[in-house]
């Protein structure tokens, strides 16, 4: 039988357990503690006082995820919209990725040279199925078409 989250002991001991497997934002967090059965009122009191004591960090899950997806493969366009499906907040996003000092133009090559083997299109219709791809990956159109037309970042 599960715990019932009816205590703020109880709640604080379901979120701090959650956390200490990885990095959560408040929106994810108080969606899994009410999944589980915790009042409202009570989840907000005691996610305050695990943000005052620091133990939850939208900055440090910010950083987690963009880390973990960037390596993943995904670039910052798909990065920014999965974020934002968690509730966050939109300039807090675009500052983190930002902040990441991720080369972007880098982890797009990877991916590619990856997937293609650093085989560029020979023809449209091949050149438009990596350009989907990489678009759908996340990166932006502009990077995709320098990488696939064999243009230097610069260019």
């Amino acid at each position: 039988m599960p715990a019932v989250l009816d205590t703020p002991v109880a709640i604080r001991r379901a979120a701090m357990d959650l956390l200490a497997r990885r990095e959560h934002g408040r929106v994810e967090l108080t969606r899994k503690l009410l999944q589980r059965g915790a009042l409202q009122t009570l989840i907000e009191h005691e996610l305050d006082r695990l943000s005052e004591e620091g133990l939850l960090s939208e900055a440090r899950y910010l950083e987690s995820f963009i880390r973990y997806r960037s390596n993943s493969g995904y670039g910052p366009a798909r990065i920014r919209e999965e974020l934002g499906q968690r509730g966050l907040a939109r300039g807090d996003i675009d500052a983190a990725l930002r902040e990441s000092h991720i080369d972007w133009g880098e982890r797009l090559y990877e991916v590619w040279q990856r997937k293609y083997a650093g085989q560029r299109p020979e023809d449209p219709k091949a050149r438009a199925q990596q350009m989907r791809f990489l678009a759908y990956r996340g990166f932006p159109m502009d990077m995709i078409g320098k990488l696939l037309s064999g243009r230097g970042w610069d260019d």
